[in-house]
């Protein structure tokens, strides 16, 4: 901004130095121009003598604790403060808190140990009141896996007994005994899995460069299914005469019957109890075993007409069907007594038979299986509820 023409302009003074500042300051006083050299001589120095004196050795080498502690003591102890944390509460010591008051931490005795996968085969020997279902529960694996892994039950869960020797695989899957011209690509083929299933598998010890199977070795396929090999009991003819095997056994009925109850199609079930005692419904067993004691009454789950009442040779033992007109046939197996004949009509709820553990049965229970046109349905989709 330019200054009005009746105004001089303001003067400007250059920026003082230090040694201009001090000069300026002696003239002021009155001092001489020499005291002036002698000041600037007289902070020189004392910049120089700091720089090499060793201020920080002039610090205590050590400090008396107990001395501190006493301070402490005389300074009174506020109340411990709790500090909240997304609901929930910790302590914080004040300054001066005893030891009983400082944080602890616990010692956790429980160690969690993650699960390692089994590579190993174990042996188990059936105890009883053993089922395939609960051994195969026990192991973690499926049903299937241990009937699959034992040649002596034969595909048959209701050949379990007790002392049996049971192979127990690591993994849900099939046991092979290897044979004589098995290979590995058609074993694989076979049970719905591949090559490298197999020889990847850590128990079966073979070499992914060259794996050499060795007759009588047990091989694991992981994952592996097959279908099973099982004995089902044909659908029992009411009206034309029968054409069972002759070795079904004597409670073969004639067949040929006419007339007599037909069901409703709505089911009820056919023991007091509605909860299992052994198997479930599963591939490899078409029904589901009732918990029942010995001598309990086992009711006619629908009408319809005794098609086959007495003893069987499919190790169902005493075993009863009922045809009921409607393409529906039910059966009840392993019965310590029959009470109805041959062609004779039960309606709904009727008595025909006493739980037992006749046939091939580890404990008494009632074996319920539910035949529709041929096909072995689901009982539990048709009982109610329990």
């Amino acid at each position: 901004m330019i200054p009005p023409m009746n105004e001089p302009p303001t003067p400007q003074h250059p920026r003082a130095t230090p040694g201009q500042f001090l000069a300026d300051l002696a003239s002021s006083l009155g001092l001489q121009q020499y005291a002036v050299h002698a000041i600037l001589l007289i902070v020189a120095a004392g910049v120089i003598w700091l720089g090499r004196a060793n201020v920080m050795s002039w610090l205590p080498a050590g400090v008396d604790v107990s001395e501190l502690a006493a301070i402490g003591e005389a300074v009174p102890t506020p109340t411990p403060v709790v500090a909240s944390l997304g609901g929930t509460q910790f302590p914080v010591i004040a300054i001066g808190a005893s030891a009983s008051e400082e944080l602890t931490r616990q010692t956790d005795i429980h160690t969690n140990i993650p699960t390692r996968p089994r590579t190993d085969i174990q042996s188990y020997t059936v105890q009883t009141g053993d089922t395939l279902f609960g051994i195969a529960e026990k192991f973690g694996l499926a049903p299937e896996t241990i009937v699959w892994g034992n040649p002596v039950l034969k595909d048959d869960p209701h050949l379990l007994r007790p002392g049996q020797e049971l192979r127990i695989p690591p993994t849900n899957g099939v046991l092979r005994d290897v044979q004589p011209g098995d290979r590995l690509d058609v074993l694989a083929r076979y049970y719905q899995v591949t090559v490298e299933d197999i020889v990847n598998w850590p128990g079966n010890d073979l070499d992914p460069d060259n794996p050499e199977l060795v007759v009588g070795k047990v091989l694991m396929v992981p994952g592996g299914k097959r279908e099973f090999v099982q004995f089902v009991i044909p659908t029992i003819s009411k009206v034309k005469r029968n054409v069972l095997p002759k070795d079904a056994g004597p409670g073969q009925c004639p067949g040929g019957y006419t007339g007599g109850s037909v069901g409703s199609g709505f089911f009820a079930w056919p023991a007091t109890n509605h909860w299992l005692s052994g198997n479930n419904y599963w591939a490899g067993h078409l029904g589901i075993d009732i918990a029942a004691g010995t001598g309990d009454a086992i009711f006619a789950s629908d009408s319809g007409v005794a098609v086959f009442a007495g003893w069987s040779n499919w190790g169902y033992g005493n075993m009863v069907v009922l045809d009921h007109g409607n393409g529906w046939q039910t059966l009840y197996a392993h019965l310590s007594q029959w009470n109805v004949s041959c062609g004779q009509s039960v309606f709904q709820g009727n008595l025909i038979g006493l739980a037992g553990s006749t046939g091939n049965s580890s404990g008494p229970h009632l074996h319920f299986e539910m035949n529709y046109q041929g096909t072995r349905p689901n009982p539990w989709g048709y009982l109610p509820a329990p």
